[in-house]
C-alpha cells in the first residue's frame, strides 16, 4: 500500500468536505461522492440524446450499423453518434470501475 503525504490544508479540507478526520477513508469517501457526479452527469449528457433521437442509444447504435440511411450521414448526426458512443462507453467504464460505490 502506498503511503500519501498531503499539505496540511488538503488534509483539513478533506476532513471539512468529508467529516472523516482520517485521509484514507477522506479521501475514498471524496472518490465515491466525484464518482456518483462524474456518473450522473454522464447519464445527464446521454440523456439529452435519448430525447433528441427517441431511443437509448443501444438502439440507436443498432440502426446505425445496420441501416443505411441518408439522413445517418449527415455531419450533425455523424458528430452526436461519436459523442454518444464516446458517452456510453465512459459511463460503462466509470460504473464498472466504481462497482464498489454504493
Amino acid at each position: 500500500m502506498a503511503t500519501i503525504v498531503l499539505p496540511r490544508e488538503m488534509s483539513k479540507a478533506l476532513t471539512e468536505l468529508t467529516g472523516e478526520p482520517r485521509q484514507e477513508i477522506a479521501l475514498v469517501l471524496l472518490m465515491r461522492d466525484y464518482a456518483r457526479h462524474k456518473l450522473a452527469q454522464i447519464k445527464a449528457e446521454m440523456e439529452e440524446y435519448e430525447q433528441k433521437y427517441g431511443m437509448p442509444f443501444e438502439v440507436y447504435k443498432g440502426g446505425w450499423e445496420t441501416e443505411a440511411r441518408e439522413e445517418d450521414y449527415s455531419y450533425e448526426r455523424e458528430q452526436d453518434f461519436l459523442e454518444w458512443e464516446a458517452l456510453a462507453t465512459r459511463y460503462a467504464r466509470l460504473e464498472s470501475g466504481f462497482a464498489w460505490v454504493p
